[in-house]
C-alpha cells in the first residue's frame, strides 16, 4: 500500500486492517482476544481516537477509526500494534522469532455516508461470512456484540450518521463480497464516490484509481479476507 501523508487525515474516516505475518493465528484463545482488547483500551487512553467499529478475527483485525488530528491515527496504531507485539511474544515465549504482523497496517479513507455504512456492515459481518457463528452478534470480539450487549469493552464513539434501526438484521443478511472494499485495501484507493475519492487521494498522496495503484500480483490474496 502507498505510504500515506498524515497532513489532511484529520476528520476523515479510515478502514484500518492488519493480519498476522505468514497467516499467523494471532488470536488463538479467549485470553489472546481479551489481552488485545485491554491493549486497545490502553492505547485509547493515551491517544483518544474515535473508534466507530471493530472486529477481531483469528488471523487479522479490522477497525473503523475517525481521527480528529492528523497524527492521531498513526500514534494510536503505532502504540497499539507495537505494545501488543511485545506482549504477545512475551506470553507465547517467541521473542526473537520475527514480527507477528505482516507489516505496516493498512488504512484507507472512507466517505462518511452510505460507503461508511457498507464498510461497518462488512467489518461486523466477518464472523458470519467465515462461518464461525450463525449470527454476527454472537461473536464476542466485535463492536456489534459490544453494542448489542451494552458492554463497555472498548470505548466506542457515536457514528457520524444515524445507525439504521434494523442494523443487526442488515449485518446478518449481508452476503455480498463487497469487492470494492477489499480492492480499496489492496490498492489504497479511497472508498467513496468518484469525485470524493479523487479529491481525498490528492490530499493524502494516495492512488486515485486501481490503475494508478498498479495491478496486484497474481499470488496476492484478498487483504480483508472474511475467513479466519
Amino acid at each position: 500500500m502507498p505510504r500515506r501523508k498524515h497532513h489532511g487525515s484529520a476528520g476523515l474516516i479510515f478502514h484500518v486492517f492488519n493480519r498476522g505475518a505468514r497467516r499467523l493465528r494471532v488470536f488463538r484463545t479467549d485470553g489472546d482476544y481479551d489481552a488485545f482488547l485491554r491493549t486497545i483500551r490502553e492505547a485509547h487512553h493515551r491517544v483518544p481516537i474515535r473508534i466507530l467499529s471493530y472486529c477481531l478475527m483469528p488471523t487479522h483485525f479490522h477497525f473503523v477509526l475517525w481521527p480528529s488530528t492528523d497524527d492521531q491515527l498513526r500514534e494510536f496504531m503505532w502504540w497499539l500494534t507495537g505494545t501488543h507485539s511485545k506482549r504477545w511474544h512475551g506470553f507465547h515465549q517467541t521473542i526473537g522469532t520475527g514480527p507477528i504482523y505482516q507489516g505496516r497496517y493498512k488504512a484507507v479513507p472512507v466517505q462518511g455516508d452510505r460507503h461508511f455504512l457498507r464498510l461497518c456492515r462488512y467489518v461486523e459481518a466477518n464472523p458470519v461470512k467465515a462461518r464461525f457463528v450463525r449470527r454476527a452478534e454472537e461473536w464476542p470480539w466485535s463492536s456489534l456484540a459490544q453494542r448489542c450487549r451494552n458492554l463497555n469493552v472498548v470505548p466506542l464513539e457515536t457514528w457520524p450518521i444515524l445507525q439504521p434501526v434494523d442494523w443487526v438484521q442488515q449485518v446478518n443478511s449481508s452476503i455480498a463480497q463487497e469487492v470494492d472494499i477489499e480492492e480499496s485495501l489492496r490498492s489504497g484507493v479511497p472508498l467513496g464516490d468518484a469525485e470524493w475519492s479523487q479529491k481525498t487521494a490528492s490530499v493524502l498522496g494516495l492512488p486515485a484509481s486501481r490503475r494508478s495503484a498498479g495491478r496486484p500480483k497474481k499470488n496476492e490474496t484478498t487483504p480483508g479476507g472474511v475467513s479466519g
